[in-house]
Order: structure tokens, then sequence, then C-alpha cells
């Protein structure tokens, strides 16, 4: 194999782990934001699983891996670690979402931090895809 096919092939890896991740913050941020109007309107929602609690933990559980994976990797490829912090910091506050509960504060800051998080770390990973796409050995147009 030669060095272009392995960058174009890692490439390709971080383009795809990016769209996850996006699509899994943005649906972290439509459970939050989303999921209480649903419960008012359709009572028997409140007893799926998607109104439990657990849905932002297996979310978040979902979305610290594959934001690691595709903006460390990037950020190797692109050279720019401040997409990485971004996303760092959009993962704290969706991790921070998660304690709330646990630390005693009120549910409205769950829902600030889970949606300021879930649009740091999209906002990451769309800069991110955008500087790989611009890269020298990109083939992922």
């Amino acid at each position: 194999m030669t060095t272009e096919t392995v960058n174009g092939a890692m490439i390709r890896s971080i383009t795809l782990v990016d769209r996850m991740a996006v699509s899994l913050s943005l649906l972290c941020l439509m459970h939050c934001l989303v999921m209480p109007l649903l419960l008012i309107a359709l009572p028997s929602l409140a007893i799926s699983v998607f109104a439990s609690e657990n849905v932002h933990l297996w979310l978040v559980y979902a979305v610290i891996p594959s934001s690691l994976f595709a903006l460390g990797m990037g950020c190797r490829q692109h050279r720019r670690g401040l997409f990485l912090l971004i996303g760092l910091a959009g993962l704290s506050l969706l991790t921070l979402g998660i304690l709330v509960e646990h630390i005693g504060w009120d549910h409205a800051f769950e829902q600030l931090f889970t949606a300021a998080g879930a649009i740091l770390v999209a906002l990451a990973h769309v800069l991110n895809f955008r500087a790989c796409r611009k890269s020298a050995n990109c083939e992922c147009h």
C-alpha cells in the first residue's frame, strides 16, 4: 500500500466517524430539547425507552469515543488542534449534563449543558470534516 492509499483510507474513516458523531450529537440535542414537549403532547411516551434519562448516557457513551477518534485523527491530518479543543469542551459539557442530576442542580442546567455540548461537538466535527477535505492528501470529496 502506498502512503497516499493509507492517508485516503484514514481520511474516509475520519469523515465517516465525523458524520456519525455529528448525527449522535444532534440526536442528543433533539432528545434533550424535544422529548419534554413530546411527553406533554403524548403522555404514553413517558413509559418508552426514549423518555429514559439513560438515553442521554448511552448517546454520550457513543459520542465520546467516536469524537475522540475522528477529531484526534483529523488533528493529525490537518494540524489544527482548535477543533479538538472545541470538541473536548463539548464533550465536557455533555458529561456535565449527565452529572447535573447527581450534583443536585436544577434540570434546566442539564438541558443547557447538553444543548451547548451537542452544538460544540457537532461544530467541531463539521470544522474537522471541512479541514480534512482541504488537506493535501484528501480523497473524501
